[in-house]
């Protein structure tokens, strides 16, 4: 993890955060006390920042700092608005092709997903702030820098996120196991939405409530399920194809 990506104590973390700071995740000493710790859960909580406890050692490995049992990393991009994001692309292309990850928690897998995605033309990609993975050295890493080349947008809800896809005709389509179609029956050569869900839950039920389209890659293995990085690849090289 890059040093420059990395803030350490207490009232420098509040800071940044209320500066308006891409803090992605907050790493906080376990059992840590104190007023000053209250008033950093207040703020994170506020302003929905993601945080975990780790033990002490974890934080003397990122910074031998003086770091009062808490450490912040701050993301190398510059995330988007949804309106900017979506006003911006439709003003280019009739067909767009946006990607929404629910709770991609891995940054690996993140960073594979965002290097497909710009490989594939993906015009933007949505993800939660709260339960998403950060944008931190392994995910650029892991996309190869592709991160630094596709809009990436942080919404406060998946579920609103959706709601402003359709409302800005896009069609929401969910990648899921729980449905009897095929990714090959349905068209994907219009303005089209792909969401995948994480690694462990797939996609939140509520969210499969409200989508447009339901769709299965088919399975002739033993084992249920695929990479959540190679499942969207599937899908977006579908799409690709379609479209071609």
């Amino acid at each position: 993890m890059e040093k420059e990506h990395l803030i350490f104590g207490i009232r420098a973390i509040v800071e940044a955060i209320q500066a308006g700071k891409e803090v992605d995740k907050v790493f906080l000493q376990k059992d840590a006390q104190g007023e000053l710790m209250k008033d950093l859960l207040k703020v994170m909580k506020r302003n929905n920042v993601n945080f975990t406890y780790v033990p002490v050692e974890k934080l003397n490995r990122l910074t031998p700092n003086n770091h009062q049992g808490a450490v912040a990393t701050i993301a190398p991009i510059s995330f988007v608005e949804i309106e900017a994001l979506i006003e911006n692309v439709l003003e280019k292309t009739k067909t767009p092709l946006f990607l929404v990850l629910d709770q991609i928690s891995d940054a690996r897998n993140f960073g594979a997903i965002i290097r497909t995605a710009e490989c594939s033309g993906v015009d933007g990609i949505i993800v939660q702030k709260s339960g998403a993975a950060p944008v931190n050295g392994d995910t650029v890493k892991t996309s190869a820098g592709a991160v630094f080349n596709i809009p990436i947008c942080r919404v406060e809800h998946i579920k609103d996120a959706i709601f402003f896809l359709q409302g800005s005709g896009i069609k929401t389509v969910a990648a899921t196991e729980k449905t009897d179609q095929t990714i090959y029956d349905i068209a994907l050569n219009e303005p089209v939405a792909i969401i995948m869900g994480s690694e462990d839950r797939g996609i939140n039920p509520s969210v499969l409530k409200i989508v447009d389209e339901k769709a299965k890659l088919p399975m002739f293995g033993t084992i249920g399920s695929l990479n959540v990085s190679v499942a969207c690849g599937a899908f977006l090289y579908e799409a690709v194809r379609q479209r071609k």
